[in-house]
């Protein structure tokens, strides 16, 4: 998989992909992560990116020009499946949309700042737009780099334990059940008896059931998503 960022700050964004699983994603050959900066693209000496928008009122909109340049010169190398706006009035990132996303070859995301962009580059460009959640972050590179982060992990390869991501919470509109490791008694606190039974089908059928409590309890409005 490719996916190429389209950004004003790429800063912001190194320090996500130099780590942990990302990074050995990276390292693996599985993902290629290009950060570009729109500033690259602009052909004034200030490298202006942002101008008042018309009608008059407060903050500054992303300029067409340069994102058409951008966009125009990735899509001339290669087919995208996806061209990604990272915007608070996008649709809410859920782990189905992660689970398809993560089968496409190539993608690319840009990411939103001041006011937003000019609308005709979310008419003509954009074929999906995302929401991390209902805020308003400073620029659209915080979301996407957990978009990636979302994506990637499912990518196969990337996780240790291969069938590890699909027991995540969100999965099957579930979350997770609760979960224990060594020692089994702590101050007096004790894993539930089943987990070191060795009863492997029973062991199953108790997390089948404490995730559904839990999500009952927690998310209820995930159970009548179903």
């Amino acid at each position: 998989m490719r996916i190429d960022i389209i950004t004003v700050v790429p800063d912001i964004l190194r320090s996500p992909f130099e780590a942990s699983i990302l990074q050995r994603a990276i390292k693996k050959g599985l993902v290629e992560i290009h950060l570009h900066n729109l500033r690259d693209y602009t052909t004034d000496n200030y490298k202006q990116v942002d101008d008042y928008q018309f009608g008059g009122g407060a903050g500054m909109v992303m300029m067409i020009e340069p994102i058409d340049k951008c966009i125009t010169k990735l899509k001339s190398e290669r087919e995208y499946q996806e061209v990604i706006y990272m915007t608070p009035d996008g649709d809410r990132l859920q782990q189905k949309m992660a689970n398809r996303l993560s089968m496409h070859e190539n993608i690319i995301i840009l990411c939103g700042h001041y006011k937003g962009v000019d609308q005709r580059v979310r008419d003509k460009f954009i074929t999906k737009e995302i929401s991390i959640g209902d805020y308003v972050l400073s620029g659209g590179e915080l979301g996407a780099a957990v978009l990636c982060d979302s994506i990637i992990r499912l990518i196969p390869g990337v996780l240790g334990n291969e069938t590890s991501a699909l027991t995540d919470s969100f999965q099957d509109n579930l979350l997770a059940p609760p979960v224990y490791t060594r020692p089994a008694e702590y101050k007096g606190w004790e894993v539930p008896e089943i987990l070191t039974s060795g009863n492997f089908p029973k062991i199953e059928e108790w997390r089948e059931n404490e995730a559904y409590e839990r999500t009952k309890r927690l998310r209820p409005d995930l159970l009548e998503d179903e």
